[in-house]
């Protein structure tokens, strides 16, 4: 079992180092078997005080300039079938695949586009110490493929605030997956876990031998 004491150490400096991420210049890529990204995760308690859902600016313009908002952009980009965009981006027609309970949506208003680690966790996690143009980017963050998801509204809502302690996909054949890209969004965004969470990624890591987390950290 990974000593959680000594990893608790970290924790200390979880708000400065947040901070001083905003100065600090692009890292390269890292890739890391599960059970060792795992490991890397700064441990500490969790604290929802303060937390609300308007302190994460949530969908802004995106990331072009095609008048299409966040969640639209993340709908276009993982579409199999892609849909035509109309005036005001309003989508229609496509298909989508929701890798979290394995269903094919035909209409994007049957999808949410899901926070890998939910704004509430995040908030939890050391978001509650980040300034709001970060907290800003965090909520719209399309640098990584696996930060926001377009799955079923059911499989989101269920999921709701949960962590991997709690929640898991239904489809049980993508478990491995969802567990590397739920540590590889937290060590993105250099946010803690705490011991009820930690305690179950190790566990799960070790149903996941070949699984590795690939992940850059956020400018």
């Amino acid at each position: 079992m990974i000593n959680h004491a000594l990893r608790g150490l970290s924790a200390a400096v979880l708000a400065l180092s947040s901070c001083v991420a905003l100065a600090a210049p692009a890292q390269a890529d890292e890739t890391l078997p599960l059970a060792d990204a795992v490991a890397t995760l700064p441990v500490a308690a969790e604290s929802r005080d303060g937390y609300s859902r308007d302190e994460f600016r949530h969908w802004n313009s995106g990331d072009l300039a095609d008048g299409c908002n966040t969640r639209a952009e993340v709908l276009i980009h993982e579409a199999v079938d892609a849909p035509a965009v109309g005036p005001g981006c309003r989508l229609t027609g496509g298909s989508w695949f929701s890798y979290y309970d394995g269903a094919i949506v035909t209409s994007a208003s049957g999808l949410d586009i899901d926070h890998m680690v939910p704004l509430a966790e995040a908030w939890d996690s050391g978001a509650s110490a980040w300034n709001a143009q970060r907290r800003e980017a965090y909520a719209n963050d399309q640098g990584a493929e696996a930060s926001l998801v377009a799955v079923t509204a059911r499989s989101n809502r269920s999921k709701a605030d949960q962590d991997p302690a709690d929640w898991l996909p239904p489809a049980a054949e993508v478990h491995c997956r969802y567990l590397a890209e739920w540590v590889g969004t937290k060590l993105r965004w250099r946010l803690a876990a705490d011991e009820r969470e930690l305690e179950a990624l190790d566990e799960a890591a070790a149903s996941c031998p070949a699984q590795t987390v690939r992940y850059e950290p956020a400018p």
